[in-house]
């Protein structure tokens, strides 16, 4: 594990000290995910994120997890009006009615998705030729904010219908379910998804 000169645990600076954000970073940011469910969760919460920050988002995981059914996808496919009614009244969520009605959608394209390609993970992964890209960053202002492969990534999920899906919003799903390693070279965690 990387350690500074005085002791301290090097870690990507956007982990701040907030525990919920360090835990985020070394547990989970990074990690490559291949479990359908989890996929969706991330793409609902990268949605949701949309003008905020994430530590915003991981703050009200857990309610978003309640309100929306721990994430299942089938069950939010068949959401309704009333529903929609109840989440937008929901104060421990994002009360934006583009980005429910955004969830919503996108658990209906998320399961056509699956359907067509076998599972979402086969669908998701195809745009870095299913292994991680693994990059360099020394500093965080090297990072990104889209690449070629989130912008193949956002047209084609347009294309199919889902909402809340750009170039910025998927390259920071790539982020989050490790199909980019984006973790600069002096974070203890670099080597450790890579």
């Amino acid at each position: 594990m990387k350690v500074s000169n005085a002791g301290e645990i090097v870690r990507c600076p956007w982990s701040t000290n907030d525990p919920l954000m360090i835990d985020y970073h070394d547990r989970e940011w990074g990690v490559p995910v291949h479990r359908d469910k989890k996929l969706f969760e991330f793409l609902i919460l990268e949605g949701m994120q949309a003008g905020l920050s994430w530590s915003t988002i991981l703050h009200k995981r857990n309610n978003f997890r309640k309100a929306f059914d721990n994430f299942d996808v089938e069950k939010i496919a068949t959401y309704d009006g009333r529903k929609v009614r109840t989440l937008l009244s929901d104060k421990g969520i994002i009360r934006n009615r583009l980005k429910i009605e955004a969830a919503i959608n996108n658990a209906r394209r998320f399961i056509e998705v699956a359907e067509k390609f076998g599972s979402f993970d086969k669908y998701i992964w195809q745009f870095v030729d299913g292994k991680p890209i693994v990059n360099s960053w020394k500093s965080l202002k090297n990072l990104p904010v889209s690449t070629k492969e989130s912008d193949a990534m956002s047209k084609d999920m347009k294309e199919r219908g889902f909402k809340f899906v750009g170039t910025t919003i998927c390259y920071a799903h790539m982020q989050a379910t490790g199909m980019v390693n984006d973790h600069i070279t002096t974070c203890f965690r670099y080597s450790e998804v890579e």
